[in-house]
């Protein structure tokens, strides 16, 4: 449903975007991953026609956006960096603004109205200027217009940011029922947005794409996939040091945590053991010395390691 052909954008001799290429299929959640600067609301901008690329174009259905833009832009949902909204409009005015510039035949307008309203629980603010709510409810303000026309592409540039927790994981429900008839991608620099709704996701740095694959996937190349995790009460941390280091081959991280101390364990460098192997001799030391712990287990990686790892020289670049 989407098709990004190499997309490059120049601003004078930057280049904020270079040779991007990916596509999205119906019932597929692309979380578009990259710290600040690193090109993606400019990728998203150039998606959804609102920003002509340097070079490259984007397929929305098949429809080229940059030559048929407001053909392709009627099957899209595009919520915005920032979430504009003109300010002294209230949200049942602006949704109805939306609809009529659509062109939305006016018997289905109050339903699909009615169905963007719930779907961002906007009921108590519906009269108010726009210009006095909250960050979090301008955000949802600018979710509804997005989602109003029911359309088969849905782009949201950070649509949780400013949300509180019970707020954002209503809005992530929301995203998950969409995306079972819908493609659609959420650019975002919050790595918990990833594990909780994207089917897929991509690391973009300084323009470029780094690296794509599942969450899990991704994660995967951390540093501590394969890891055992070991926790007990901090009472008992000295003990189960002495006892994990009788193990051979191996290294341990220790992390104190309030009132727990948590021990990670790896094999040893150029050491061929699998995980699982690995958690079978931890498991069995801590049966057979009868070691008292809160918790043990396999971790899968941490998807913030790999973030910083591809991206860890943004700010070098930046400030140049």
């Amino acid at each position: 449903m989407i098709d990004v052909l190499n997309l490059t954008k120049d601003f004078g001799d930057f280049r904020a975007v270079n040779n991007v290429s990916f596509s999205v299929e119906c019932g597929q959640v692309l979380g578009f991953l990259g710290p600040n600067g690193a090109g993606k609301s400019t990728s998203m901008k150039m998606v959804t026609g609102y920003l002509r690329p340097t070079s490259g174009t984007a397929l929305i259905n098949g429809i080229d956006i940059c030559l048929k833009p407001l053909s392709a832009q009627q099957s899209m949902g595009y919520l915005p960096e920032g979430a504009p909204a003109w300010p002294d409009m209230t949200p049942r005015q602006f949704l109805d603004f939306v609809t009529r510039i659509r062109g939305m035949d006016k018997a289905a307008v109050r339903s699909a109205t009615r169905r963007a309203i719930n779907m961002t629980e906007l009921h108590g603010v519906l009269d108010q200027p726009i210009d006095t709510l909250s960050k979090g409810f301008r955000r949802r303000v600018g979710l509804a217009q997005a989602i109003v026309h029911d359309p088969d592409i849905l782009i949201m540039d950070e649509p949780t940011d400013g949300l509180d927790p019970n707020q954002k994981h209503q809005v992530r429900a929301a995203i998950l029922e969409m995306a079972r008839t819908k493609a659609i991608i959420i650019s975002t620099h919050i790595l918990e947005e990833v594990d909780a709704i994207c089917t897929r996701a991509m690391i973009i740095d300084r323009g470029r794409v780094v690296v794509e694959g599942t969450p899990s996937a991704l994660a995967a190349r951390s540093a501590y996939h394969g890891a055992v995790v070991v926790t007990a009460g901090s009472e008992n941390a000295a003990s189960l040091a002495t006892q994990l280091e009788t193990l051979a081959d191996i290294r341990i991280e220790h992390e104190a945590r309030g009132a727990e101390a948590i021990f990670r364990i790896l094999s040893a460098d150029g050491s061929s053991e699998t995980p699982t192997a690995l958690f079978a001799r931890v498991q069995a030391l801590v049966e057979q010395r009868s070691v008292a712990i809160i918790g043990l287990a396999l971790e899968a990686g941490r998807l913030d390691d790999v973030f910083r790892d591809l991206t860890r020289g943004a700010e070098t670049g930046a400030a140049r």
